[in-house]
């Protein structure tokens, strides 16, 4: 496991084109391995104007390798204030390369989801880049309704965009484990993006499937509509996986927009693909 940035903290940027605005940002990360795993193959970056984990596969140690090649050449963005999605992908790009040489001819293949937020500007405007390859996930909370932004990269995903299975069936098919696009596994990253306004009081919770496989939409929501700190929700998201049966390692971070435009700006934006 591999952690870069800081746990939790604030963050106050200058926004290009608007006179003494300031978006700040405050976030939470927590990490635990779980009730049945051995080790911690998820890892995680914190810091503005970058957040991701990574859920790396292939076994003890080498999964880890996978996610920590991710986090730490996304850590190179750290020195920006804005990131253009061509750096994201140029970032995938060199930690492909890097697990390559990790994997040391591993006859399985070694890989790691990544699913992440960076700050970059759309019309002159911050709003969140949301980027997914695999099957961790980001949601969005905002007036008191939960949205998943990502789309996993699953096969169970698949079976019910082909109405195949129900939702309600996915949650626990057997399959549920099986990616379909991945960091690593000698293949070209591709990643999917979405656009949100970083709005005033917007959360984005960001988090592997050991999250998810533990704790449903609903109980999440709820959690978040508690309206307590970031920490404490993050902990406290954690600790819901734990006494769910914490199956898999369990990463969340939890991004709250505290301050940034009057709201007016983004009144006709939509969430963008």
């Amino acid at each position: 496991m591999t952690a870069v940035g800081l746990p939790s903290g604030t963050s106050e940027t200058k926004i290009p084109g608007h006179e003494d605005a300031r978006l700040r940002l405050t976030w939470a990360g927590v990490t635990d391995v779980g009730r049945k795993r051995k080790a911690n193959e998820d890892s995680l970056i914190t810091g503005t104007p970058i957040f991701a984990v990574a859920d790396g596969m292939g076994g003890h140690l080498a999964g880890d390798r996978a996610s920590d090649a991710v986090v730490t050449r996304l850590a190179e963005l750290l020195l920006d204030d804005f990131v253009h999605p061509a750096q994201v992908e140029r970032a995938l790009d060199r930690a492909t390369q890097d697990i390559e040489i990790v994997s040391d001819g591993s006859e399985l293949g070694v890989g790691t989801t990544v699913t992440g937020v960076v700050l970059t500007l759309v019309g002159g405007d911050p709003y969140f880049m949301i980027f997914n390859i695999g099957d961790s996930r980001v949601y969005a909370f905002e007036r008191n309704e939960l949205t998943q932004v990502t789309v996993d990269h699953s096969l169970v995903q698949q079976l019910v965009d082909n109405g195949m299975i129900t939702p309600a069936q996915a949650v626990n098919h057997p399959e549920g484990n099986v990616i379909t696009r991945a960091v690593g596994f000698q293949a070209r990253p591709v990643p999917d993006y979405w656009m949100i306004p970083a709005r005033t009081g917007l959360r984005l919770v960001i988090c592997s499937d050991g999250l998810t496989g533990e704790v449903n939409d609903e109980r999440l929501r709820l959690h978040l509509a508690a309206g307590l700190s970031v920490d404490a929700t993050a902990n406290a998201l954690v600790d819901a996986a734990l006494a769910s049966g914490g199956r898999d390692n369990v990463t969340v971070v939890v991004l709250e927009v505290t301050a940034g435009l009057d709201d007016a700006i983004y009144q006709n934006a939509r969430l963008r693909t």
